[in-house]
């Protein structure tokens, strides 16, 4: 890795991500995240300006943008600006994820969409436009952030899980194809974790989702974020292809 590193993390405003750009953030790391909400583009604003505030406080900087990875051509525009500045991508983490749940029969074909467009799509588009650069640089980390949904499938998420399934396909094709250029391609499945979408669950839901849970309790962003980090570290160099289920042992 070079001295100075740049990171990109998707969907980083809060949660999950915003725990992933703390854990990586350090005086010789340069982050980029994005968010993304058109429906209360305000409190996602202020969400990702909190998060760039954090990370500053740790001696690192962070820069934000508000980016669809739906579309293609706004993360093409991201990664331009990511590379006009910096010259390199040297961490991807593909965090970005919605949920639009309902049961199969009564899916709507815009529910199934919107998901696979955002959580499997957007990654798609993310790595390749990174790979390209790791390739010539003949180093990097990408990170996809699976679910264990997408390794035992849920009621009422069929488009989740199988955003989340495709992700970790996804993952496996890309370790094996870049590999040779010292490009490791990992996954981190979470389970059951405490954050805004697991929140707006009912009570009877999130029991039942606890009940599968051996350790009995929901796991932390930061949790996640330590699997993350640790793949994204040198320590990792031999380690690609694989995914890392981090869920109080939900899935064995």
């Amino acid at each position: 890795m070079p001295e100075k590193r740049t990171v990109v993390v998707t969907g980083a405003s809060r949660g999950i991500g915003r725990s992933i750009c703390l854990s990586l953030a350090s005086p010789d790391t340069q982050i980029y995240f994005n968010y993304f909400s058109p429906g209360n583009p305000e409190a996602e604003e202020a969400a990702a300006a909190e998060t760039e505030k954090l990370v500053a406080d740790l001696g690192s900087s962070a820069v934000s943008m508000s980016v669809d990875v739906a579309d293609a051509k706004d993360v093409e525009a991201f990664f331009e600006k990511i590379v006009d500045e910096t010259g390199r991508v040297d961490i991807l983490v593909n965090n970005a994820g919605i949920t639009k749940d309902g049961l199969l029969v009564r899916m709507k074909e815009n529910d199934w969409n919107m998901v696979l467009n955002i959580n499997l799509k957007g990654a798609f588009t993310c790595t390749r436009l990174a790979a390209k650069i790791m390739m010539k640089q003949r180093c990097g980390r990408i990170v996809n952030i699976a679910s264990v949904v997408g390794v035992t499938g849920n009621p009422g998420q069929a488009n989740y899980s199988a955003s989340k399934a495709g992700l970790i396909g996804l993952t496996k094709t890309a370790a094996k194809e870049l590999a040779a250029r010292n490009v490791t391609v990992n996954a981190v499945a979470p389970g059951f974790i405490e954050t805004d979408m697991t929140a707006a669950l009912s009570e009877k839901a999130r029991k039942a989702m606890l009940d599968q849970v051996p350790m009995r309790r929901g796991g932390q962003p930061e949790d996640v974020a330590a699997a993350v980090k640790f793949l994204a570290s040198d320590d990792a160099a031999y380690i690609t292809g694989q995914v890392i289920h981090v869920n109080g042992g939900m899935y064995m």
